[in-house]
């Protein structure tokens, strides 16, 4: 099969819930209002509600875990049927330790009742092992049985019977603006892995592929989204430091290295342009 065909028309303005509208999800909200979609978004807080309604995202208050009641799930049934697609991003940390398949669980149940037509799953580059080797797509699979609580739950999201069209992006580790890879590190000392490749995504991109995918309508794949440069921990933080003015990190002065994601299926899926590809040049950007 060719490329082309695995990509759809793009797609008319329509309906993008957004389900966990914070750091990565309020400037994708906004980045899809300006494409055109009509937004509906969730946020944990009431404080956060009138901010939704101010940039245009009908807000929905919603708070997943242990109080969810079935009353909540018959109203984020409604919510989703009100949607075509829904950005699903609610980071595993959100859940207690080995807790993140049941904390999502009312989720899949809504999705089905409401009949999206497409989820796009935001997951993490952390479901690879930190081995000193190349990872690619195949390297971690979802299934509803899978050792990593991650994982488990992408395969939960990507139908058995094709109920709806899904993709999984996982996501290197995000920098950007309020999130200054500089403050990381910056002081401490003696740090192991200084050898280790850094696999980091800017904020812009992370956007940017997202709607993307949901504007070109690219279903069935979990694809892999991080900068093409990957410069070891050793080279990267204390630069990234020193920007700010901190005091820079030591690291031990040998060490193993760890992963290398890589994300040339990305890349050869479809016309996205990487912002910062060189991480180092886009440390004024944060």
């Amino acid at each position: 099969m060719s490329i082309t065909t695995l990509i759809n028309p793009v797609a008319e303005s329509s309906t993008v819930a957004v389900l966990g509208c914070g750091w990565l999800g309020m400037p994708l909200a906004k980045k899809l209002l300006a494409q055109g979609h009509r937004v509906l978004g969730s946020t944990t807080t009431a404080e956060q509600v009138p901010l939704l309604a101010a940039a245009g995202i009908e807000p929905q208050l919603l708070q997943l875990g242990s109080s969810f009641t079935l009353a909540d799930e018959a109203s984020l049934t409604h919510w989703l049927s009100q949607a075509d697609t829904l950005v699903l991003n609610v980071p595993p940390r959100a859940a207690v330790a080995g807790g993140y398949p049941t904390l999502l669980r009312p989720v899949h149940r809504a999705v089905a009742a409401a009949r999206l037509k497409a989820v796009l799953f935001v997951s993490t580059t952390g479901v690879y092992p930190d081995e000193p080797r190349i990872m690619r797509e195949t390297d971690a699979i979802s299934t509803r049985d899978a050792a990593s609580d991650v994982l488990r739950t992408e395969g939960h999201f990507v139908p058995r019977y094709g109920q709806w069209q899904s993709s999984v992006v996982r996501l290197g580790g995000l920098f950007g603006p309020d999130r200054a890879p500089g403050r990381f590190l910056a002081g401490r000392r003696d740090l192991p892995q200084g050898d280790a490749p850094t696999n980091l995504l800017h904020l812009t991109d992370a956007v940017g592929v997202l709607s993307t995918i949901i504007g070109q309508q690219i279903w069935g794949h979990t694809l892999n989204v991080c900068a093409l440069q990957h410069p070891l921990r050793r080279d990267f933080y204390p630069a990234a430091a020193a920007y700010l003015g901190l005091e820079p990190p030591t690291f031990q002065a040998t060490g193993s290295g760890g992963k290398t994601v890589d994300s040339s299926r990305l890349r050869a899926l479809f016309p996205y342009t990487f912002q910062h590809d060189d991480v180092l040049a886009a440390l004024p950007y944060c």
